[in-house]
């Protein structure tokens, strides 16, 4: 990684080597200046040699390490989260590479993908026509899907509402491995309905029910350093989806979940409590933790916030690694025939 010393270094140099030129060039200084010149240009330059050592060895070393992540993935991931169905959703400006990576996790973990949401940027819109036409989708949709509105509830939230209540479910698979069809049909009505009014678009098969939610979120923070209308709406959008699913975090990249991004904004609220989050979700490992945190969200464990401490994280990855086991004894549902029977 490329720091503000290497940086500053090499503009030092620079400005000196401009120097001896003009001192070469001029009569006025004589050689007690250039030898100083001379070998204060020889030392910042041994001093950029062994930055950009440490550089090129530091680069190598993230090499390594997303390399063998990539090699260990699917051995650490298998069948972590058998049967369970995973939908993915965009915030605009989404990292493709992260959504990419995230698929390829997940089916290493064993979990089908439904499919993808991308919320468009006029969902986070706030002007007046918008929410009216956000307001009218809403209430439309939510009417014939038989939903009862949280009516202090924003639009965004209230849609946030509707959208995990007919696309979410904490119904595990049947043996068959189908999920149940009963939300399919309203579902794709409620999804054809938004993406006509262009709040949003999907790839895939999202209407059908997913069990476990990922909220992938912009690559870059705000400009100016704070929270903005994407942030915000950020947080009733990951509320109704921990609400009515078995698991939901939200990913981010390294780069883009420092101060004012989503992630940040999210980890500063009080639904950290109920949503795991991951910053480094453009790595390999970080894709690999999102994974280990859903299934600690099934096995009932708590929320955590994984990641680089520079971002705000409290770990690394959850500790210690779920298992395979784990996810299956939370998704299975006790049965009257499975009780033991207590001896008198």
């Amino acid at each position: 990684m490329i720091d503000f010393r290497y940086h500053l270094v090499s503009i030092v140099a620079v400005f000196l080597a401009l120097a001896i030129g003009i001192v070469l060039g001029s009569t006025e200084l004589q050689g007690p200046a250039y030898n100083l010149l001379d070998k204060t240009t020889s030392k910042l330059q041994s001093e950029l040699g062994q930055v950009s050592g440490q550089r090129d060895a530091a680069q190598q070393q993230a090499t390594e390490g997303e390399m063998y992540a990539q090699a260990v993935e699917p051995t650490v991931l298998r069948g972590l989260l058998a049967k369970q169905r995973l939908l993915i959703v965009t915030e605009p400006g989404a990292q493709s590479s992260v959504v990419s990576g995230i698929s390829t996790a997940a089916l290493a973990a064993g979990a089908s993908i439904t499919g993808q949401i991308n919320l468009a940027t006029k969902f986070f819109d706030t002007s007046g026509t918008t929410q009216d036409s956000l307001n009218q989708t809403t209430l439309d949709v939510a009417q014939a899907a038989g939903v009862q509105l949280d009516t202090s509830a924003t639009y965004q939230q209230q849609a946030a509402q509707v959208i995990a209540s007919e696309i979410l479910t904490t119904a595990a698979a049947s043996a068959d491995g189908k999920p149940p069809a009963d939300q399919a049909a309203n579902a794709a009505t409620m999804l054809q309905a938004y993406a006509a009014s262009q709040f949003l678009s999907t790839t895939g098969q999202p209407a059908s029910p997913a069990t476990l939610a990922i909220v992938v979120t912009p690559q870059n923070p705000p400009s100016d350093g704070s929270a903005d209308q994407v942030d915000q709406v950020l947080i009733p959008l990951v509320t109704e989806l921990a609400a009515k699913s078995s698991a939901t975090v939200v990913v981010g990249s390294s780069a883009g979940s420092g101060a004012g991004s989503p992630i940040a904004v999210l980890r500063s609220n009080n639904v950290s409590s109920q949503v795991s989050t991951v910053d480094d979700a453009d790595l390999v490992a970080g894709q690999t933790v999102a994974m280990q945190a859903l299934a600690v969200g099934l096995a009932g464990g708590k929320a955590g916030s994984y990641g680089f401490t520079a971002n705000g994280a409290t770990a690394i990855a959850p500790s210690p690694a779920p298992s395979p086991s784990a996810s299956a004894t939370a998704t299975a549902t006790p049965t009257s025939s499975t009780k033991k029977k207590v001896k008198k």
